[in-house]
């Protein structure tokens, strides 16, 4: 008698030609129809819907907060910040950032999302990988000046400038400079090169 084949537990992800890729419109009615659990934090990249980190744990959250107020006091003029509140990138990515620049105020989104900023924040400790490589990617090819990632992990802020066009990378671009600062440096964004902040002061 013939051994049972063991399917595997998980199945590779397929790259298939006619995937149907959803939009930012799509994925905000699906948002708004109650599809998802209420817990669920969820984006949209590339097309296709993600989870965010969940859950989000005491250090992370603590960080939010800590950037928030680092930031709210050297905010350019006609600026104001968005905190995990969505951004439509392209058609198909709708990213939830930790905190984001935007310009104007909050009243003119009141119909829309953002679409561009000055400077994007994310903080991550599960998500590294995909916040550096895939997020870092995509925030490039939409010509975001400045993004900083909060690792974490590592207990450094990793800062990276000057969007161009990479041709491996997921969204074809990628940051030409980064830097690596630890808790004894101190950062000057690009919006703002007169306005130092400690990375102490970033980080929980």
């Amino acid at each position: 008698m013939g051994q049972v084949a063991t399917l595997p537990r998980t199945p590779r992800r397929l790259n298939l030609e006619n995937r149907r890729l959803i939009t930012c419109e799509e994925f905000e009615r699906l948002l708004e129809a109650g599809i998802f659990a209420p817990d669920e934090r969820l984006e949209l990249l590339a097309g296709q819907i993600v989870r965010r980190e969940t859950p989000m744990r005491s250090p992370h959250a603590t960080a939010v907060v800590l950037i928030s107020q680092a930031l709210q006091p050297i905010l350019p003029e006609h600026t104001h910040l968005r905190v995990q509140l969505p951004l439509t990138l392209t058609p198909n990515d709708e990213p939830y950032p930790d905190i984001a620049v935007v310009p104007g105020n909050p009243r003119d989104y009141k119909e829309h999302h953002p679409t561009a900023a000055l400077l994007v924040v994310e903080i991550a400790e599960a998500s590294l990988k995909t916040d550096r490589e895939v997020k870092g990617s995509l925030y490039a090819s939409v010509g975001i000046p400045e993004y900083w990632l909060v690792n974490l992990k590592e207990g450094v802020v990793e800062v990276y400038r000057d969007p161009a066009p990479h041709p491996r990378a997921p969204y074809g671009a990628a940051y030409q400079t980064a830097f690596r600062f630890g808790r004894n440096d101190t950062i000057a964004p690009v919006a703002r090169p007169e306005a130092s902040i400690p990375v102490a002061a970033l980080l929980p």
